[in-house]
């Protein structure tokens, strides 16, 4: 057995930032820590890693026509193995949920649904498939905020933010392969603009807009200049530089939550997976 095969197909860049966002998710309920809550960093590394092995698992046929290298299409890794790998992780990640409380499993459950709802039928979707990549996102901030009992209301409209942030990036990642028209790269700058502006104006709201602006001017230093490049000349190569940086800055977003409502030292724990996940990225590919 090839390990490092199975490690590409985990994406283990993008694990780093799935811890990101259950962090942002603890830190929005004022991160009441207790050890027992290990269980849901581990839950949410565990159904996004299942999520990216489906994700090439049912993408078998297409990547054999675009992308024959990956390990599925290239024979390196057996689609049975694949799929019995991700349906492992997924349910580990519900066991772990399950481990912590029952609103963290009904959240791990429903994060499951989308999983496999975008895997098999919405990702080739321009509507649908942004939308519940998103929803993957969302709900894996909201896992990390089952660290109460209670979700408030306003946690709860907070996860918008991070659908809102994957349908751009999901937008851009739609043209990858071959190239594509520059639209798409004007509605991504929109809904990323959105985002940062949302997360300036939250932190303004809780009085913490000084500690706050730093994290939101570094997350737009290492997101803007790749989008501009695959912008004018939306190339292959120039898409999926946009899109690593995209998802790879997420823990950037996931950060500035943190600062936004004050949790400085977590900020500055979530920003710290930062260059480990570039480190990664170095080896294994993002997208």
């Amino acid at each position: 057995m090839n390990f490092k095969q199975y490690l590409i197909l985990l994406r283990p860049a993008n694990l780093v930032t799935a811890i990101a966002d259950s962090l942002a998710g603890m830190a929005i309920v004022s991160f009441p820590w207790e050890k027992e809550a290990m269980f849901l960093l581990l839950a949410s590394v565990c159904l996004y890693g299942g999520g990216v092995v489906l994700n090439d698992f049912f993408d078998e046929e297409l990547d054999s026509k675009e992308r024959p290298e990956r390990p599925i299409p290239s024979g390196k890794v057996s689609s049975l193995h694949a799929f019995l790998l991700g349906t492992a992780l997924l349910v580990l990640g519900v066991f772990f949920s399950c481990l912590y409380s029952e609103i963290s499993l009904v959240i791990s459950i429903c994060i499951v649904f989308l999983i496999l709802l975008y895997n098999r039928f919405a990702k080739h979707s321009i509507i649908f498939g942004p939308l519940v990549m998103g929803l993957c996102r969302g709900f894996n901030l909201i896992l990390g905020m089952t660290m109460i009992k209670t979700i408030p209301s306003f946690g709860m409209s907070l996860a918008i933010l991070p659908v809102v942030y994957i349908a751009a990036i999901t937008l851009i990642s739609q043209n990858e392969v071959s190239g594509g028209g520059k639209s798409k790269f004007l509605y991504a700058f929109f809904l990323y603009a959105l985002v940062l502006f949302s997360q300036t104006f939250l932190s303004y709201h809780n009085h913490n807009v000084a500690i706050t602006i730093p994290f939101i001017v570094l997350h737009s230093i290492f997101l803007f200049p790749p989008l501009w490049q695959a912008f004018q000349n939306p190339s292959p190569k120039r898409i999926g530089n946009a899109v690593k940086m995209g998802v790879i800055t997420l823990i950037i977003l996931n950060a500035s939550f943190a600062a936004a409502f004050g949790m400085m030292p977590l900020a500055f724990l979530i920003l710290s997976l930062l260059p480990i996940s570039f480190s990664i990225s170095k080896y294994f590919a993002v997208t």
